[in-house]
């Protein structure tokens, strides 16, 4: 393995973490010595890479530090241009969809001829369609990334059209549509709200009492013991 490729590898490995890793994990994922291993991080913090720590209380990368793109390989750059390309398509949220087509672009600008090349010619292609939604979802995206209650209008399957204030902290993506996941005031429990159905939608200044991720685990838990 070059150099190059060994770097590229420790900085990929830390940054699946979230917590310290000690040093001697470090050299065994990687197959090198623990000698070779503060070399390397030596010379990321060099290059800029934040990586805190010390031998003997272990190790972590700091967010800001940018990976170079020259290194996607064939079955990462298809991915890359596949998940793009469903929220492009898929999505009737408009400033998703078009992020999506602007991260693809940025991505593909910056690649190497060949792989540039690899994008264009890719056969993974995604149909067209998604359900009509009455409101703007990305009021609900930035609802969940602030931790805000919201108030919607919901409309049930009889039609009726009932006011509710949740938490909203997941919005999943099927097939046939988008489902917003939230502790519902009303009914005092989790509860699932598809997008299409919701008439209005009303971003709060109020946060909600419970950390998104504390939330998380709660529904996960509540759903996994139901199935």
């Amino acid at each position: 393995m070059s150099r190059a490729a060994r770097l590229l590898d420790l900085l990929q490995a830390l940054r699946n973490r979230s917590t310290p890793v000690s040093g001697q994990d470090l050299a065994a994922e990687l197959g090198i010595s623990i000698r070779t291993l503060y070399r390397d991080i030596a010379t990321l913090q060099g290059q800029g890479a934040d990586i805190q720590g010390e031998p003997g209380l272990g190790y972590v990368l700091r967010p800001g530090f940018t990976l170079p793109p020259l290194m996607f390989s064939a079955d990462e750059i298809e991915a890359l241009v596949l998940g793009s390309r469903w929220v492009a398509a898929r999505s009737s949220d408009s400033r998703l969809s078009s992020s999506a087509q602007q991260a693809l672009s940025k991505i593909t600008s910056v690649l190497p001829a060949d792989l540039r090349d690899r994008v264009e010619a890719t056969t993974l292609l995604v149909p067209q369609g998604a359900n009509a939604d009455s409101i703007d979802a990305a009021e609900i995206r930035l609802a969940i990334r602030d931790e805000r209650k919201i108030t919607i209008g919901y409309r049930s399957l009889d039609e009726a059209v009932s006011r509710r204030t949740i938490w909203p902290f997941l919005i999943g993506f099927f097939e046939e549509a988008r489902i917003v996941a939230g502790w519902c005031e009303l009914r005092q429990d989790y509860r699932h709200f598809r997008v299409d159905r919701i008439e209005t939608v009303e971003r709060l200044a109020e946060r909600y009492p419970k950390r998104r991720a504390v939330m998380l685990r709660e529904w996960r838990a509540l759903y996994t013991r139901k199935s």
